[in-house]
């Protein structure tokens, strides 16, 4: 599946050489958190359409841009200031997370998103965060929704 990309993106990624760096934003949201966690892959803070993202050293590992295959990706998070984990450590289920590509030069331009990932297998030392990023899979779903019966739907009898 092909992702649209702006011209300077394309033209810096075909490029034999380029001064041009791409930033992935994660965004880990949860309804108990009083505002989301932003974190950068810079080693700077950066600011993309007027959110602060904070620059934590982490190693996300994409899935494959794949639709025979569900998409799980694996993110581990520099356990810097223990910020992360105390947020984490009060959450009852798994924060959704969204991974966002920027380039340092325009970073209010988003260059590709991965929305609705679930953070799960969440483990943490005193070194590290570590967990699973998944995407719902709708193929385990009933299909059709509803059980046609004279009952329920006459018009079909």
């Amino acid at each position: 599946m092909s992702r649209p990309l702006t011209l300077a993106a394309l033209k810096a990624v075909n490029a034999q050489e380029t001064d041009e760096v791409f930033l992935v934003l994660l965004t880990l949201a949860h309804e108990s958190l009083i505002q989301p966690l932003r974190v950068t892959s810079d080693a700077v803070n950066t600011v993309s359409r007027g959110e602060v993202f904070t620059a934590y050293p982490f190693d996300l590992s994409l899935p494959e841009d794949s639709e025979a295959l569900t998409a799980t990706a694996h993110l581990s998070i520099d356990n810097v200031d223990r910020v992360i984990v105390a947020a984490l450590r009060g959450l009852q289920d798994s924060p959704s997370v969204t991974v966002e590509i920027v380039r340092a030069s325009a970073p209010d331009i988003v260059e590709a998103v991965f929305p609705d990932f679930r953070l799960s297998e969440i483990q943490y030392d005193a070194a590290t965060v570590t967990g699973v990023l998944t995407i719902e899979d709708f193929t385990a779903e009933p299909y059709p929704a509803a059980v046609f019966t004279p009952a329920g739907f006459p018009g079909l009898f």
